[in-house]
């Protein structure tokens, strides 16, 4: 775990204090579950629905999101059409060895990104590592909303709580959402602030009935202790992987032919992403 000095105490000074853009912030400490892949879905929901929307990367040695939106930006290039972007930012971890100043630095350097969005642009959306880091930390310090995307398995339940493998029963909650918990603190001392916390359940076609229904209702049990809401999240489907490499969505394939051919599963997907952005609010 991380000291107190890995976090920096925050001055009250910062213009972002009356931003009007919502900050959205992805987050799980465990990669896989498809963070990157929700972050760029809503964000092209919201762009078009007519909001201006800035992205910042938050974990650029794996750089996801930066890929996506280059990606995009790419596409758009040579597309005749109009396809939205985003204001894209990705924020390095400092090179520091001393662990105060390089909170200070990287705490410096997404303020800075904020502060120079938040005014004009309605969201910002950040996508933050699979692992616990300062700059994730941080990041999620800034959450108005917080989206944890999570697969139905044990093993991914087990970054948000502790469960007795006798009893099935939660032992109490785990690394993460304790994390969590710690930058809500941070959030409501720096600024008085608050988090809505929404834990996005996807599933994952091998996983067996029994092992969806115990984890859904940990899941339930869970939400109601430490105190988030769900919403419905992706299937295990190919598309989203297609897509990326061109920087499309699939709110973008009525306007972009991005595969040859509308499958079932790719309508099915298509409102899997629907509801998701319904259930957030974000539109």
């Amino acid at each position: 775990m991380m000291d107190d000095l890995d976090m920096p105490e925050a001055d009250g000074t910062s213009r972002a204090m009356g931003r009007t853009a919502r900050v959205i912030v992805l987050g799980n400490e465990k990669g896989g579950t498809g963070k990157s892949t929700t972050a760029m879905h809503l964000v092209v929901a919201m762009m078009r629905s007519g909001k201006r929307v800035a992205t910042i990367d938050l974990d650029l040695r794996q750089g996801s999101l930066t890929r996506y939106v280059e990606n995009r930006r790419m596409f758009a290039r040579e597309f005749d059409g109009d396809l939205p972007l985003s204001t894209h930012f990705g924020i390095p971890q400092s090179t520091s060895y001393d662990r105060e100043t390089a909170a200070v630095e990287e705490m410096g350097r997404l303020e800075e990104a904020i502060e120079s969005v938040c005014f004009d642009h309605d969201a910002i959306v950040i996508d933050t590592p699979g692992s616990d880091t300062r700059l994730g930390r941080i990041g999620h310090s800034y959450a108005d909303l917080l989206i944890t995307p999570l697969n139905d398995s044990f093993v991914d339940l087990d970054v948000l709580a502790k469960v007795d493998p006798g009893t099935m029963r939660i032992a109490g909650p785990s690394h993460y959402a304790q994390m969590v918990w710690e930058q809500k603190m941070a959030r409501a001392k720096r600024d008085g602030g608050s988090m809505d916390w929404l834990v996005m359940r996807n599933r994952l076609g091998h996983t067996d009935a029994r092992n969806k229904r115990d984890v859904g209702r940990l899941i339930d049990e869970l939400a109601r202790r430490i105190g988030f809401r769900t919403a419905p999240g992706f299937g295990e489907r190919v598309i989203f992987r297609e897509l990326f490499h061109k920087g499309l969505t699939l709110l973008d394939m009525r306007e972009v032919r991005a595969v040859s051919d509308m499958t079932l599963s790719h309508v099915a997907a298509r409102q899997e992403v629907r509801a998701l952005v319904e259930a957030v609010g974000l539109t």
